[in-house]
């Protein structure tokens, strides 16, 4: 009994001590520093060796400008375990009372115990950090370094230059630690992606240029060729990027799958000049099945994407010679695939395209090959208007794949061929949960699909405009692209100044663009951008409308203006820092 007595007694001292920790954290968080303090030092008589109730009580006693009772506590708390941060922890709290002589004094008997025992540098070179003493934490470092060389600080180091603004000593710092270490090269990467994507000194992608370039002459180790090609794709600089991957492929005879990548990267980014070359060095340079098909694959969708008509008969004639050359095997799916969707979508060949498909699946394909080939297979029933068998399709995918990012992507045909079919409530819930997606490209998507829907519900509880954007959208969708135009054009008339007349121009303006015809696509633009300034497309419009001024047109003064009205007015675009970088470009503040 006395046993159980003792084990009660203990679970309900645990219990009323986790709240008193809670509570008094509850206070700090609050901003109720007296109620902390008090819980604090409440805490500290049963656990007086715990560091974090101990820094707590302390930040209380500052918040509260109890210095003298701070000093107290340090100066005992020092006495007693001779940690060396509390002389950092004795130097801030004299530097909160602007006694700048006392608190170097305390600073330097902190940075001079390191020299006694460099592995105190852990501790101090922390509490610097925590209490943005950035000067003080590199000058721990640093002493510690220069008494033992074997130490590696550079990652910390580097991250300290950049704090304070030396970009250039942080630069060199980060490739020099991911030289030596190649496996943190990832995580440098990150941090150099920060600082080019951020505001601050608009030279740093020069100086990270020079840099990498710098160590490519000095040092002919193919490192610096792979950094210096990472960085132009960062800039999205295929063309650059590629001259780096020639460079390492000729000397180290590396896989060219790293260049079908920078092309599939260049593809993306809608650069397909530097894709067709990048693409025909591999076709020039390869006799691995995999990536010819890979490679051709790439090439023909580019030429399928850019087709007229006329160009149709050549392009399936390319098609059936490819395959015969590689032969139908689940090595040449893709283009089994491509050819397929081609047959389908643009001979208007359904039959056909199902055919190929149906032979395929009769080959001995893994789980996602199988996808791949019922996702091909869909998208052609609904291109049918067999909306159900295509949901069919889709969910196999969803249930055979589930959370991989194929299954993701026919969650969201799924979805568009419910707004298809005007089931807009269902199309609602399957888009809202698609817009966490981990894939990015999905989550827009239906984050696009999703406003839509939901504005248009608002504005006209009927819908009836909304079906008939749905109509417009599927059109487009089968390839029917003048009869699109019409239904939009039609939609504009019906709906004029309603809530659906903003999408609309930006539909328009999107096919208008993808066939080449410019002027008609920005003055699309340029009714959303007059006519709907305060709406939710008001950033795509200033977007698309710079990328055709500065790409298209070679406009870049009009481009410089456009891509400015985001920097200033859409912060919270999701172009801004494209614009922000492309403005950067026009203007000439870097040599990229």
């Amino acid at each position: 009994m006395k046993k159980l007595f003792l084990h009660i007694a203990l679970f309900f001292s645990l219990i009323c001590f986790s709240q008193n920790e809670q509570l008094a954290q509850y206070y700090y968080d609050k901003g109720d520093f007296e109620k902390a303090r008090i819980s604090f030092e409440e805490l500290l008589k049963d656990q007086p060796s715990n560091a974090q109730y101990f820094q707590h009580a302390i930040d209380c006693y500052q918040q509260l400008r109890q210095f003298d009772i701070a000093e107290k506590a340090i100066r005992e708390r020092l006495d007693r375990y001779k940690q060396s941060d509390l002389l950092v922890e004795l130097g801030y709290n004299f530097q909160l009372q602007k006694n700048e002589a006392s608190a170097k004094k305390y600073y330097d008997q902190a940075i001079d115990r390191i020299r006694k025992n460099p592995n105190e540098v852990y501790a101090i070179s922390n509490s610097f950090e925590r209490k943005v003493l950035l000067e003080q934490a590199l000058k721990s470092y640093q002493k510690a370094l220069a008494l033992v060389p074997a130490f590696n600080f550079n990652y910390q180091i580097a991250l300290l230059y950049g704090q304070l603004g030396n970009t250039e000593m942080m630069i060199s710092t980060f490739l020099d630690e991911a030289f030596v270490n190649p496996q943190n090269s990832l995580q440098i990467q990150n941090q150099l992606a920060r600082f080019m994507a951020e505001d601050g000194d608009a030279t740093f992608n020069e100086s990270l240029r020079k840099a990498l370039i710098l160590r490519t002459q000095k040092n002919q180790d193919v490192f610096w060729n792979h950094y210096l090609s990472w960085f132009y794709v960062q800039q999205k600089e295929f063309g650059k990027a590629f001259i780096q991957e020639k460079s390492i492929y000729k000397r180290s005879s590396e896989s060219l799958s790293s260049i079908v990548n920078l092309a599939q990267l260049a593809i993306e980014d809608d650069d397909q000049e530097d894709a067709k070359e990048i693409l025909g060095f591999v076709l020039e340079n390869t006799k691995d099945l995999e990536l010819l098909i890979q490679a051709n694959s790439y090439l023909l969708k580019m030429k399928i994407e850019k087709a007229q008509e006329k160009d149709f008969s050549a392009i399936n004639a390319e098609l059936v010679s490819l395959l015969k050359q590689y032969e139908i095997s689940r090595f040449t799916l893709s283009l089994q695939l491509l050819q397929a969707h081609f047959v389908a979508f643009n001979l208007r060949k359904p039959e056909e395209g199902k055919a190929i498909i149906k032979k395929a699946l009769e080959m001995q394909l893994n789980d996602f090959e199988v996808a791949k080939a019922k996702m091909e297979l869909a998208d052609i029933l609904l291109f049918e208007e067999k909306f159900n068998q295509a949901l069919l399709y889709y969910s196999q995918i969803e249930e055979d794949l589930k959370n991989d990012e194929v299954a993701h992507e026919a969650s969201l045909k799924a979805a568009k061929t419910s707004y298809f079919q005007g089931d807009f409530v269902w199309a609602l819930k399957q888009f809202k949960e698609l817009k966490s997606a981990s894939t990015q490209l999905i989550a827009n998507d239906a984050l696009e699909y999703f406003l839509l829907i939901s504005d248009n519900t608002v504005a006209d509880s009927t819908q009836t405009a909304l079906n008939q954007f749905a109509k417009g959208d599927y059109l487009l969708y089968q390839n029917r692209n003048q009869e699109s135009i019409a239904q939009f054009q039609s939609i504009l008339k019906s709906f004029k100044g309603q809530e659906i007349e903003a999408v609309t121009f930006l539909r328009l303006g999107k096919i208008y663009e993808k066939q080449g015809e410019y002027d008609l696509a920005l003055s699309q633009y340029q009714n959303i951008i007059a006519q709907h300034a305060d709406g939710i497309y008001i950033d795509e419009a200033l977007y698309f409308s710079a990328e055709i001024e500065n790409n298209k047109l070679q406009q870049p003064e009009k481009a410089k203006s456009l891509y400015e009205k985001i920097i200033f007015n859409h912060q919270d675009s999701i172009y801004f820092v494209d614009a922000r970088k492309k403005y950067r470009q026009l203007r000439g503040d870097t040599n990229l």
